[in-house]
């Protein structure tokens, strides 16, 4: 049990020890779950009997040998008809007298998940009371007495029924918020039409589905909810699903395009149950996976053979050198050179192949698109020749987003190196960047080049296809879209009126905006909390510090001052990091992840699809650089 469950757990028995009544609560097994102090003191029962985990049987046993229930011939089948009387879980009411002379009522009820609650009043006050009423009463009839009495437990009797129906009322009112709460929680649009077309249900969570569309559509039509373009796509599976269909597909959204997988499900009374989903990560990771075993491919064939080349470069440039030295004629030491520049060129191509074949991590910071974009125009423009122009768009939010400014600023160069290779001498290349809604980020480089070849537009992000002859080596495209695709973005290749246009998707992830103040550190061992503790304080935060998610999350309820959390993944308790991270989203507070598992365990990659991911061990400068632009500069 942790820290909150012991809290909830001395704040119950608190509460039922307020009761004047005495109460225990059995499990289906006839073991006690809990009771109160009254509940011991009213049949003095040892500490044993009251301890969670004690015997119902063992507890009449007890009061069978204390007299409680006067003479008893036959204790053992007493006991047993007890016992067989609680397992048949029905709800009884009875008074009896006790063997001191008091008085008591018996209310049980069955649980719904099996057990008993019985609720024990001394009732003695109330019986003398009658008692009194009929020793007085000589002038009123017995049969008003009569009905008295019978009134009186009437009342009582009542009154443990509507106990049991406001029980049970709770339980279906519980029941209904319950499934209203899991519909509202799942990451989709789950909703019922009738057979106009009308909603009749939803979970409200259409415009986390369709960004855009409103979210109270309860009487709406399908087609005004979802608008003319997207209800066009989904319209001929509909008229299928009113036909008796399960139609279940998928579509791209026009308005940010995102990847919809709707599922259609008639009620065999005219209408139609919805389930639609957002399937884009889906769907890029599967784009992905095919793409990976290619490169798997790749590696395979190139792997084995890399190494005996990469010897055979070495003997070949050696030879070379030692004939550069002998004092050869001059052709002959043109014949040496032009040997020496093709080992040495085999050699960078080498290295493109392992840098291909390797493995990649991404090393995500906070940089500002415009600030990356002017760098990358300085960086290229020597590169071009005089007659060739090279415009930079930016039309990107002035805001930090995560990205790894080493990795796109290589693939934009390469981008941009083939379109001066494409336009020749002279020509206009043209570098754009624009956010598509809050989904996406958006690069495209541009030529007024000849354009793709059809070949090219089919087979350019494959390995070693090239159009360039003997002077390309086909690795270009590949490793753009292969930085794309870890960042888990897209590509796409296409000829425009005037050109070659390639364009590059990446997650538009904005940067914790966080200058200083409270940070909250969510980490399970104390030494590490010790350092990290320190590093957040050189920041200039304010630390203040949790063990669990549970912990985590209850400081962030109670304390809307944090700016920032900094997270382990494996935490204690049942719950990761990851899981903080999920509880987070969409209360704009930044969460940066740390781990020390490895980048191929399946919990570090699940957690890259949340955000940045720290690898410990790491550097202050390291953290400092998710967090500030400024700091990568």
């Amino acid at each position: 049990m942790n820290k909150t469950d012991k809290q909830i757990a001395a704040m119950t028995g608190a509460g039922l020890n307020l009761i004047a009544q005495a109460l225990s609560i059995y499990d289906r097994d006839l073991r006690l779950a809990v009771c109160n102090r009254r509940f011991q003191e009213m049949f003095s029962l040892p500490e044993r009997l009251v301890t969670p985990g004690a015997r119902f049987d063992d507890t009449i046993r007890h009061l069978v040998e204390t007299g409680e229930y006067g003479e008893v011939d036959d204790a053992e089948a007493f006991i047993q008809s007890k016992v067989d009387q609680a397992l048949a879980f029905e709800p009884h009411y009875v008074e009896r007298t006790r063997s001191n002379g008091r008085m008591i009522s018996v209310e049980g009820a069955p649980l719904p998940e099996g057990g008993w609650v019985t609720v024990y009043t001394d009732i003695t006050r109330t019986k003398r009371v009658e008692q009194l009423l009929r020793a007085r009463s000589e002038e009123l009839s017995e049969q008003v007495l009569a009905h008295t009495e019978e009134l009186s437990a009437t009342n009582r009797e009542l009154a443990a029924t509507i106990t049991r129906l406001e029980e049970t009322k709770r339980q279906l009112t519980g029941m209904e918020a319950r499934t209203r709460l899991t519909a509202e929680m799942m990451p989709a649009h789950i909703a019922h039409v009738d057979a106009e077309g009308f909603y009749t249900y939803t979970n409200r969570r259409l415009s986390s589905v369709f960004p855009g569309r409103p979210s109270d559509i309860l009487g709406m039509r399908i087609a005004e909810a979802l608008g003319e373009a997207a209800f066009g796509k989904i319209e001929p599976h509909l008229l299928k699903a009113y036909k008796g269909g399960s139609p279940v597909f998928e579509f791209t959204e026009d308005h940010d395009s995102r990847r919809i997988r709707v599922a259609f499900t008639p009620d065999g009374e005219g209408g139609v149950y919805i389930l639609s989903m957002d399937v884009t990560e889906e769907t890029q990771a599967r784009v992905a996976l095919q793409q990976a075993r290619r490169r798997e491919l790749a590696a395979q064939m190139t792997s084995g053979l890399a190494h005996d080349f990469s010897n055979l470069l070495t003997i070949i440039l050696g030879m070379q050198g030692k004939l550069e030295k002998m004092g050869l004629p001059a052709d002959a030491q043109e014949l040496v050179q032009g040997t020496l520049s093709a080992a040495r060129r085999g050699g960078r191509l080498l290295e493109r192949i392992a840098h291909m074949t390797g493995s990649r991590t991404l090393r995500p910071q906070a940089v500002r698109a415009g600030t990356l974009l002017n760098e990358l125009k300085i960086l290229a423009s020597p590169a071009l020749p005089r007659g060739m122009g090279l415009s930079v768009l930016d039309h990107t939010p002035d805001a930090a987003l995560l990205l790894d400014p080493g990795q796109l600023q290589d693939a934009l160069l390469n981008l941009i190196l083939n379109a001066r290779d494409a336009c020749g001498a002279s020509g206009q290349i043209t570098v754009s960047a624009h956010a598509v809604g809050s989904t996406w980020l958006e690069l495209s480089v541009t030529d007024t080049g000849p354009g793709f070849s059809p070949e090219a537009l089919k087979k350019a992000v494959h390995p070693f296809f090239t159009t360039k002859g003997s002077e390309g080596s086909g690795l270009g495209l590949s490793m753009v879209y292969d930085m794309v695709k870890l960042a888990g973005g897209s590509m796409r290749t296409a000829n425009t009126v005037s050109g070659a246009s390639v364009t590059l998707r990446l997650p538009y992830r904005p940067a914790p905006d966080a200058q200083g103040g409270m940070a909250l550190l969510v980490e399970d061992s104390e030494e590490l909390r010790a350092a990290f503790r320190e590093m957040l304080m050189d920041l200039g935060f304010t630390v203040i510090e949790a063990v669990s998610v549970d912990e985590a999350c209850a400081l962030t309820a109670d304390l809307p001052g944090i700016a920032l959390v900094l997270s382990d993944i494996k935490l204690e308790g049942g719950a990761t990091g990851i899981d903080l991270a999920d509880r987070l989203d969409g209360s704009g507070l930044p969460c940066i992840l740390m781990t020390s598992l490895p980048p191929a365990d399946p919990l570090h990659k699940e957690a890259l699809k949340r955000g940045p991911v720290l690898q410990k061990p790491f550097t202050t400068h390291q953290l400092s650089a998710l967090i500030r632009p400024e700091a990568t500069a």
